[in-house]
């Protein structure tokens, strides 16, 4: 038997040295080596593809050629006059083919103005900046999107506004005709109905088939979108219809209607009067706002509601409703001694004013149990 420590010593680095070293030798005993004469020509490999042409490297190199445009006045130079009497600032969308030429008539004969092109790298980002930008202007912007894809790129950024209570104005471009829309990519994009993939979370759709439908179509969806409560819109754009230079039916051209907003939904006067009564009698009256107040003059107003009453107000953060560093500002749990309770458009008003428990039990339904003490009033003031 070997002593302890006789015999050379090779470190962990220089054994996994030696080790591939002696595999490689193996490897090549065994292998056959390749027999070949040393003039022997080299066997020649087939290309993979064509040599390039210098027609193909200019074609790929070189600036493409600008399209002409169609004879007369293209459809999407109206669509341009259309939406610039909504002054409707920007446009961010992801370029596609299907509303080619409402982008170029936006870019070039409304000179990139009102609205101006953003260019946006998915669908997604498009309706996220319209989103984000009316939750500080206060104003709604348009976005385009491809057909199929781009609506389904879009479409979680379409809800993320529904839910939040956004307008944004969504246009779809679709290639309808099927007797002449081009093959490929346009035929296999298009659907006779691609609003049908956001008709759930929009408020209201439509799918122009005209210059007169589109000019009608463009001003409702805004005013609708812009209609508390405020809400997402699509409107499904044919490519040929962009494309295609205007015509006159009848004798009359295309016209711009004039839009007129609605007024704001407002209570019946009778309950008005009625919830007015309850709070001004009310020992201990709560305010529970979620997406009421708009505007600094809201938040101005609801402190003002609440100051004169004396009420607590909870803000459950919906919108920025009433200041935190108030004196009335109060937890959700006001609401337990409170005698009268109103709600401002609250999106769950029985879980304000009930406890629900999901622990799986009662054969797997949750446990609930009221937050208010008997006899509390309830007023909903919502849209």
């Amino acid at each position: 038997m070997a002593r302890k420590g006789a015999g050379p010593k090779v470190g962990r680095r220089g054994f996994l040295k030696g080790v591939v070293a002696a595999s490689a030798a193996g490897a090549a005993s065994v292998l056959p080596s390749p027999v070949r004469g040393a003039d022997a020509p080299p066997v020649p490999r087939a290309p993979s593809a064509r040599r390039p042409s210098m027609k193909i490297a200019a074609a790929e190199t070189g600036t493409p050629r600008e399209l002409a445009r169609v004879p007369g006045v293209p459809g999407s130079d109206f669509m341009v006059d259309v939406i610039k009497t909504l002054d409707i600032k920007y446009c961010p969308s992801n370029c596609a083919s299907s509303y080619r030429a409402l982008h170029e008539s936006i870019i070039n004969y409304g000179a990139n103005r009102m609205p101006e092109f953003l260019s946006c790298m998915h669908e997604e980002s498009g309706v996220g900046m319209a989103h984000g930008y009316f939750k500080v202007a206060g104003k709604p912007l348009m976005t385009l999107c491809h057909g199929t894809v781009g609506l389904q790129h879009a479409a979680m950024a379409v809800y993320n506004a529904w839910c939040d209570r956004v307008p944004v104005i969504v246009i779809g471009g679709n290639d309808l005709d099927a007797a002449h829309r081009p093959p490929g990519v346009p035929t296999f994009h298009s659907a006779q109905d691609i609003n049908a993939l956001v008709r759930d979370f929009t408020k209201w759709d439509d799918t122009p088939v005209s210059l007169q439908h589109f000019a009608q179509s463009f001003v409702r969806a805004y005013k609708i979108a812009m209609t508390p409560p405020y809400g997402p819109v699509a409107i499904s754009l044919d490519a040929g219809l962009q494309q295609e230079p205007m015509k006159n039916h009848g004798g009359t051209r295309p016209y711009v209607p004039r839009y007129v907003p609605t007024a704001p939904p407002q209570g019946d006067s009778g309950a008005v009067k009625e919830a007015a009564r309850l709070l001004a009698a009310a020992r201990n009256p709560v305010i529970v706002a979620d997406r009421a107040a708009r505007t600094p003059e809201g938040v101005k107003q609801l402190v003002q509601l609440a100051e004169l009453l004396q009420a607590r107000v909870i803000d459950q953060g919906g919108r920025m409703n009433f200041p935190r560093t108030h004196y009335l500002s109060a937890p959700p749990t006001a609401v337990n001694d409170a005698d009268v309770i109103i709600g401002l458009e609250l999106s769950d008003f029985w879980a304000t004013v009930n406890s629900y428990t999901d622990n799986a039990v009662n054969d797997g339904i949750g446990t609930n149990a009221s937050r208010i003490k008997s006899g509390c009033k309830l007023i909903s003031a919502s849209r």
